[in-house]
């Protein structure tokens, strides 16, 4: 009876992924080994749900993540999360990233006319990489002209800016049109941080 208990419990394992090295992400370890991502937070009052699903989504599927702000200083989120950004934005170079995205939060309008922000989600995107923006930060991208033609969304408050700059809004948690992906607030940070693994997920 013990030695058929072993060999069930290790079933068990097996089955689970833990014997395997999958994980819950899809059947592979780390699919996103190698890859290296840039969350861009606000200097302050950042939003601290739409930071922390897509930081441990992507460290669990293996990517490097970088955390880009204004300030090297650290940051409080909204719900009073601290954080030490690891580079400064304007030092935040585009070449090797696989994708960069702006959080949201009342204090990512300080990117919506930054420069800045701007050039470095119009050459990630150049480049072949993901661009991703949740709650008000889809502004910053539409400022930047990179959602023109194209579907998304974003904190309802906002929807004005994203049809101003010819997108297409829908009002959706999340919208992915190509290589942009798009959330409207915090209710949606676990479902946007699943858009942007995925996707990744099948950039080679």
């Amino acid at each position: 009876m013990k030695r058929i208990g072993l060999v069930s419990l290790a079933l068990v394992f097996l089955a689970s992924g833990f014997l395997t090295g999958k994980t819950v992400l899809g059947g592979e370890g780390k699919p996103l080994a190698g890859k290296k991502v840039a969350l861009v937070i606000a200097s302050e009052k950042f939003r601290d749900e739409e930071f922390k699903e897509p930081r441990n989504l992507l460290i669990q599927a293996g990517a490097m993540v970088l955390i880009a702000s204004s300030k090297l200083t650290e940051a409080t989120g909204m719900l009073g999360m601290k954080v030490k950004p690891d580079v400064l934005l304007q030092d935040l170079k585009p070449q090797g990233l696989a994708a960069v995205l702006f959080i949201g939060g009342v204090g990512a309008s300080e990117y919506f006319h930054n420069h800045d922000a701007h050039v470095l989600a119009q050459e990630v995107l150049e480049q072949g990489g993901v661009v991703g923006a949740i709650c008000i930060a889809p502004v910053t991208l539409a400022r930047a002209g990179l959602l023109k033609g194209k579907r998304a969304t974003v904190f309802e408050s906002e929807k004005e800016e994203l049809t101003k700059a010819g997108a297409s809004y829908t009002g959706n948690p999340v919208e992915t049109d190509g290589r942009i992906i798009t959330g409207n607030g915090p209710g949606a940070a676990r479902e946007f941080a699943r858009a942007v693994v995925n996707l990744l997920k099948q950039k080679k």
